[in-house]
């Protein structure tokens, strides 16, 4: 069943009985951005635990998933009193495109909100014009973006254009790998691509306000680079961490 890909976000992350459209115009590339792939995961992963919300997911993007029908398959490794940890693979046409473990857990006693990290000095988003996304990826066209810095750090604002009413694990997953990859402010522009891409909700989004965005390149070697992630909302809360592994095709 071909998805609609004007839907609005929260409708193409669902999965129905480990059912996924993927729809068209979504791709980076060949196959779908990362975002999509890992944020229906943690979608398939939370309606299979839904008292348990994910803590972490550790994914390994295997190939491109295309357009059209596939299937992500749960499997519980173990389930504890508190803590629930299972395996999502994503399958299409007999392929595994995607592999991720997801851990999730129930609210601890100690529930303060710690963090070291400070937050990027950016201008208020609504002070920041919208910025073009000609000649980006496709999947680009479905987020609107508000670039403030661009080379060393990439530094600016995020949200879905039609994001529909969910701001869950899924939903800052697909904001967080919104953004290109640093190496590309840095270096001559050749094709890239995530092969292994970890990831930690902290808190939840609220409202309809754009993300703030803080990508950092940490280093590279071979053909293949890591870089780190994050995004706050526009109080400063730090909402999610993301770090992935990228390979530089050629």
């Amino acid at each position: 069943m071909a998805a609609d890909p004007l839907a609005p976000l929260d409708q193409l992350l669902a999965s129905a009985s480990g059912a996924l459209a993927v729809p068209d115009t979504w791709q980076q590339g060949r196959g779908a951005y990362g975002g999509f792939v890992t944020g229906s995961m943690i979608r398939a992963l939370e309606a299979s635990a839904p008292d348990r919300p994910l803590r972490s997911l550790t994914a390994e993007l295997c190939g491109p998933l295309q357009p059209g029908d596939a299937t992500i398959e749960l499997a519980v490794l173990r389930a504890g009193s508190a803590v629930t940890t299972a395996t999502a693979r994503v399958v299409q046409r007999g392929e595994v495109q995607a592999h991720g473990v997801g851990v999730l857990g129930r609210a601890r006693a100690d529930a303060e909100h710690r963090v070291a990290l400070q937050p990027p000095a950016l201008p208020p988003w609504r002070e920041v014009a919208i910025s073009p996304v000609a000649g980006g990826p496709s999947f680009a066209q479905h987020f609107e973006y508000r670039v403030v810095a661009m080379h060393g750090d990439i530094l600016g604002w995020v949200r879905p254009r039609r994001p529909g009413g969910r701001r869950d694990a899924a939903y800052l997953a697909a904001c967080i790998d919104a953004y290109w990859p640093t190496l590309l402010d840095v270096a001559r522009p050749r094709p890239m691509a995530t092969i292994a891409f970890t990831f930690q909700p902290l808190a939840l989004a609220a409202g309809d306000a754009p993300l703030a965005y803080r990508g950092r390149f940490l280093a590279g070697e071979a053909g293949y680079f890591v870089e780190q992630r994050e995004l706050w909302d526009e109080t400063g809360r730090l909402l999610a961490l993301n770090q992935q592994t990228f390979v530089v095709i050629k």
